[in-house]
């Protein structure tokens, strides 16, 4: 029983916050995984950390401004990462300013509320397994394709995320040994290749200029493909080969039944699976790796929520 954290349905309460390198989202959900409320702001990705925090710390503040904030009981932080859950740790490779930065201790002091800590690949992991394409399968990658590229391992039909809770964060495998340098330190990491800004990048050399609205993000490069022009469908391609050979090389290793791809990228839907799905025949080739499944994410842009509010939900029993 949770009468003391019931919420006014209820259901125990918590505070769901999502951070990556573009935008940090929160939200106020139940033991269900519904969430009630929700809020956005941009991510200061190259500013100062403290700048970094204050835009953090808004989130919980617009949260508090909702008249079920003194039901909520606990508070799940999903963070691009490296992160270090025992330490309440974070240090996102597209967060400059943030390396070892203690973001649990700063979101605690805040809120007065217990807080915990997952990477956002293991977010996934948590949210698409509970209740999203993950659900049912017992060994599965689950990966976030967007401005970085993370992953969340289900092994034995548990999510694992490992002593610091890493443990499938897949974008910084290299798939180019004499690929580029990597903000991580490694070379040829597969972030490099196949995130958002790396589509963008790839099509600008190859040619692709912007429209009159100044656009050259990876949904415009989408849109571009979707018309037909040949550096753009490159540059998807490219991503997918990439996704495919890190993909094929997990689950190798771990034995996987499937594959679920979320993210921005992903919102491009046959541009970067059907690519995908050819590239795997290639690297995917040993018998007991040629039968992996491939799915859409189906909580999109709610999955880092729903994946943080279930460490919540765990942390209060």
């Amino acid at each position: 029983m949770f009468d003391a954290d019931a919420g006014i349905d209820g259901k125990p309460l918590v505070a769901a916050v999502d951070i990556g390198g573009t935008k940090i989202a929160g939200a106020l959900v139940d033991s269900s995984g519904t969430l009630l409320a929700t809020t956005r702001r941009p991510t200061p990705a190259t500013a100062g950390a403290q700048t970094v925090l204050g835009a953090v710390r808004e989130v919980p503040a617009d949260l508090a401004a909702d008249g079920r904030w003194p039901e909520v009981s606990a508070v799940g932080i999903g963070s691009a990462g490296p992160v270090d859950v025992a330490a309440g740790t974070v240090s996102p490779v597209n967060i400059a300013a943030w390396r070892g930065f203690p973001l649990v201790d700063e979101v605690r002091r805040q809120v007065g509320l217990p807080v915990t800590l997952i990477g956002d690949g293991v977010a996934l992991a948590e949210a698409e397994h509970w209740q999203g394409a993950a659900t049912g399968y017992r060994s599965v990658l689950c990966m976030v394709v967007s401005t970085g590229v993370g992953g969340g391992l289900v092994l034995d039909g548990r999510v694992h995320g490992g002593p610091t809770g890493n443990a499938g964060h897949i974008g910084h495998i290299s798939v180019d040994l004499d690929g580029e340098p990597c903000p991580c330190g490694g070379r040829g990491c597969v972030e490099g290749l196949a995130s958002g800004p790396a589509i963008a990048r790839y099509a600008r050399a190859g040619g692709r200029r912007p429209g009159p609205d100044g656009d050259d993000s990876a949904a415009a490069v989408a849109e571009s493909a979707r018309a037909g022009d040949p550096v753009a469908l490159a540059a998807f391609d490219r991503s997918a080969r990439a996704l495919a050979a890190a993909v094929a090389a997990t689950a190798t290793l771990v034995e996987l039944e499937a594959v679920v791809i979320g993210g921005g990228v992903a919102a491009a839907g046959p541009l970067l699976f059907e690519p995908l799905a050819r590239h795997l025949d290639t690297y995917a080739a040993l018998p007991f790796v040629r039968g992996l499944r491939v799915h859409h994410a189906q909580l999109g842009t709610d999955a880092g929520l729903v994946g943080a509010a279930a460490a919540a939900l765990r942390l209060i029993g």
